[in-house]
């Protein structure tokens, strides 16, 4: 009888959409790694989807926010502009709700996911007025946004909050985390019936386009009942690309260090959450903080939250920039220890990963801050966004970085889609700062950071030659990069030199010969 009770609850619960999952990123197949495509304009999103990023396995693409928003001057058009509402138009730096639509219907096309950076917990900084990107009035000092529209009554202030700026001062302090404005950004009541109506109406118009979920900016700034509101009206996904009663995949971006009261694990009953210490604890490994050999118990025996709560990264466009929890993140610029750091997340079994595709800035480095750090992406003089040109090599160029492009991240999201279920084994380590791992019999990866890596290790893989994918790929039956004998009943010879451009080598099922 207790079964039969089980059963009719279960069937209930999973009619009402608040109660469904959020954590499926609804990946088309065997596809496992989504990548930050930063400031990218639809079209070339659109391109991307097809030319790149479903060849080679991506599993989708977080957006930059596609609604409309300030003009920012002064600075002239920083990339944090974006995140300064004006309203829910869908109209921004990136290109018009025409070019995101085609770019959503082509990327699901090519089996690539849409998933939007969601911007609503506030609106932009107090102070201002004028005209946002799509021509709409606002007013921020009075609170008044009609594109919306929102007025002053939407709006966090003295009844909410009790700090004399109305600005978050003490960060110990949930409340005024939650409930004080972020850095100045008009604060929005999303416990409101009206707010959570009207913030659920601009993502149930991208689910209706083919959106497969969101990236929540923000999330620690609210509380996790009104994000959980917020979810329970949003509309099931577009049929057409999902197929029927599938939710959106949604990951909350909670910023927890360690050290303060609010907790990522508070808002991992809702949907994944962005693990801000995956990254910061491999940055600090592969700057050689620590030996690679401690990483053998890496994930949740280090505090992390469980590996299916978790959106894991190396860094991305808050904390290479020192925002964040910033500061000692591996980014492009120390490439190689980075492509190290990521072909070890992506070789790992812990979490769902997201990939950063950044681009180049000039540093201006004072007192420990980049003075910089506002910098917008690549753009004409009129403060246009330019376009993504694609070099030869598969790199892009005009100072777009790309990283998702650079041979020895490409190779490691197919690894991660070949090793796909299989546990970590046969962990080998020198007692230092060379380490290597097997995904089953599906894959093997080895590593140094200290000397020459030369000596057989077990592998668990079939014997045979495999193409190491860090080094090249398999192309048309033969290796472009390094050739790796595996014989003896699994033995692996690696031969990997400090002094190589990478340290790291990889092979997987997929690249035997």
């Amino acid at each position: 009888m207790l079964w039969i009770i089980a059963a009719v609850v279960a069937i209930a619960l999973a009619s009402v959409p608040g109660a469904a999952t959020y954590k499926n990123p609804n990946c088309d197949g065997n596809r496992h790694v989504v990548v930050h495509l930063f400031e990218w304009r639809w079209n070339d999103i659109a391109d991307e989807c097809e030319r790149f990023l479903g060849p080679y396995g991506y599993c989708g693409v977080q957006v930059s926010p596609p609604n409309e928003h300030r003009i920012v001057t002064s600075p002239y058009r920083p990339w944090w502009e974006r995140y300064q509402p004006v309203s829910y138009i869908l109209v921004s730096r990136s290109g018009n709700e025409q070019e995101f639509k085609n770019m959503v219907e082509k990327c699901n096309r090519n089996g690539v996911r849409i998933y939007v950076d969601a911007v609503i917990n506030h609106m932009a900084g107090v102070g201002v007025s004028g005209r946002g990107i799509a021509g709409s009035y606002y007013d921020s000092g009075r609170q008044d946004f009609p594109g919306v529209p929102y007025s002053d009554w939407d709006f966090n202030g003295r009844g909410q909050c009790s700090t004399a700026s109305l600005n978050i001062e003490n960060y110990h302090d949930p409340v005024q985390v939650r409930n004080c404005r972020l850095v100045g950004l008009t604060d929005l009541q999303t416990g409101k019936d009206y707010v959570q109506r009207s913030i659920a109406g601009y993502l149930n118009k991208l689910v209706d386009i083919g959106v497969a979920g969101f990236r929540i900016d923000a999330a620690k700034h609210m509380w996790p009942d009104h994000i959980r509101g917020i979810l329970g009206r949003v509309n099931n996904l577009n049929s057409r690309y999902f197929g029927t009663g599938k939710r959106p995949f949604v990951y909350q971006e909670v910023i927890d260090l360690g050290g303060e009261p609010i907790k990522n694990s508070e808002y991992t009953p809702i949907a994944r959450v962005t693990e801000f210490n995956h990254g910061a604890h491999l940055s600090r490994a592969f700057s050689k903080h620590y030996p690679l050999k401690n990483l053998q118990n890496f994930g949740e025996q280090w505090g992390l939250i469980h590996s299916n709560d978790a959106m894991g990264f190396i860094d991305n466009h808050d904390n290479q920039r020192g925002h964040g929890g910033g500061g000692a993140i591996l980014t492009f610029r120390q490439s190689k220890m980075y492509k190290a750091a990521t072909a070890f997340a992506l070789a790992h079994p812990y979490g769902f990963l997201k990939i950063m595709s950044s681009y180049h800035w000039d540093q201006r480095i004072e007192n420990g801050k980049d003075k910089n750090d506002w910098i917008g992406p690549p753009a004409y003089g009129d403060g246009t966004t330019k376009p993504v040109p694609i070099n030869p090599d598969l790199t892009c160029g005009d100072g777009w970085i790309c990283e998702h492009r650079w041979r020895q991240i490409y190779g490691m999201v197919k690894f991660r889609n070949v090793v796909s279920g299989t546990g970590l084994n046969n962990w080998w380590d020198n007692g230092s700062h060379q380490i290597a791992f097997s995904r089953g019999n599906r894959g093997f990866v080895a590593f140094t950071l200290g000397g020459d890596l030369r000596t057989s290790i077990r592998s668990g893989m079939a014997d045979g030659s495999y193409c190491d994918v860090i080094s090249g790929a398999k192309v048309n039956g033969r290796c472009t990069g390094k050739t790796v004998s595996v014989s003896g009943g699994g033995w692996v010879n690696v031969q990997l030199s400090q002094s190589e451009d990478d340290a790291v080598l990889a092979i997987h099922a997929e690249s035997k010969l």
